[in-house]
């Protein structure tokens, strides 16, 4: 489908499920190449041969990629040199899960993560030959996943060789990001996220950040000179989080981090004020808790909601509409051009 034919039709779906007016999309800067997190899984083919794609729609059948066109070229070259190490030495494909890489807009720097049911011996050689190849990672890993599910990664992951993250730089602030960590993936697209999540905040001083990740809305925010507290519940992101702010040479009193379910958080927030609170929540959106707690108890003059999902997103716009919220901006942003998905920044006061 042409691409501006994509984002009319996401638009007209946006406006029928919030019942609002909503303005043009704001396109992906990139139509292809966008993916700056990739991430193939692997399996066997009937005659037991390594094989690395995509899952089928709606099943668990593996569809062999030669190229995927929506990931960043540098990405791409990178998982299929892995894959072509470990066809070579003929590892068992059942050992073999996941390949994540990690790399920046620019393409310079790059991370590899290579998950595994166990760590065997029979890894080694082919690492070793793909870390010498003519086009080595900044940092190699390997993750051991003892079970297979919806999960990618499991709890040990083994730096094998580089650093330990990216260093992403493109957003104003600059971010460290480790190859299984959540952070936007397309890097042009999230810096219209950030310039409306910011617009939306304006100059207030108190800042609630929820859902709050690694800090892509807090680091700036912060050194802006907003006081941020940042509530998230991913022990890995929180510390993620705190990388950011000492990379970025924030001090420390002007963030408070918070790890734990924003639910339980709020208990304690409640109390406190906040000119503005930012809430970015999992695409099933926000608790009822949280929301009341917010429309309630906090009561911020703003509100400004990060959402993936228009169907989350019109429920909680619903119950805070109901608690005396109006809508002051709406503008959504095409993330992941070629997909249903969405990506909505709406400003409520």
């Amino acid at each position: 489908m042409p691409y501006p034919e994509q984002l009319e039709r996401k638009r007209r779906r946006l406006a029928a499920v919030l019942g609002v007016a909503v303005p043009p999309f704001i396109p992906s800067p990139r139509e292809d190449r966008f993916r700056h997190k990739v991430a193939f899984v692997f399996g066997a083919d009937r005659r037991g041969g390594l094989v690395m794609g995509h899952y089928a729609a709606g099943s668990r059948t593996i569809v062999p990629i030669g190229e995927c066109p929506v990931h960043s070229d540098r990405g791409n070259r990178l998982a299929f040199a892995l894959r072509d190490a470990l066809a070579h030495a003929r590892v068992d494909p059942a050992l073999l899960r996941h390949v994540l890489v990690r790399t920046t807009e620019s393409g310079h720097e790059a991370a590899v993560m290579l998950v595994v049911a166990e760590n065997h011996r029979s890894l080694r050689a082919p690492v070793r030959a793909f870390l010498a190849g003519p086009e080595p990672p900044d940092g190699f890993f390997v993750n051991v996943n003892t079970r297979s599910g919806p999960l990618m990664t499991g709890r040990e992951t083994i730096r094998i060789a580089g650093r330990a993250a990216v260093r992403e730089n493109a957003l104003g602030s600059s971010f460290l990001v480790s190859p299984d960590a959540f952070f936007q993936t397309n890097v042009g697209a999230a810096r219209n996220v950030l310039r409306l999540v910011t617009a939306g905040v304006g100059s207030a001083r108190r800042v609630l950040d929820l859902y709050s990740g690694a800090g892509l809305f807090t680091v700036p925010l912060a050194a802006a000179g907003a006081q941020v507290t940042a509530v998230e519940e991913n022990a890995q992101s929180v510390d993620d989080a705190a990388r950011n702010l000492r990379l970025n040479h924030i001090p420390a009193s002007r963030v408070r981090l918070i790890r734990g379910r924003v639910e339980d958080a709020m208990r304690r927030l409640a109390r406190e004020r906040f000119d503005v609170v930012v809430l970015d929540p999992p695409r099933q959106g926000c608790v009822p808790a949280v929301l009341d707690a917010i429309a309630e108890d906090v009561r911020p003059a703003r509100v400004v909601y990060v959402s993936c999902n228009p169907e989350a997103l019109a429920s909680d716009l619903t119950r805070l509409r109901s608690a005396g919220y109006a809508i002051d901006a709406l503008q959504a942003v095409d993330m992941f051009p070629h997909t249903e998905h969405i990506e909505t920044v709406v400003t409520l006061t």
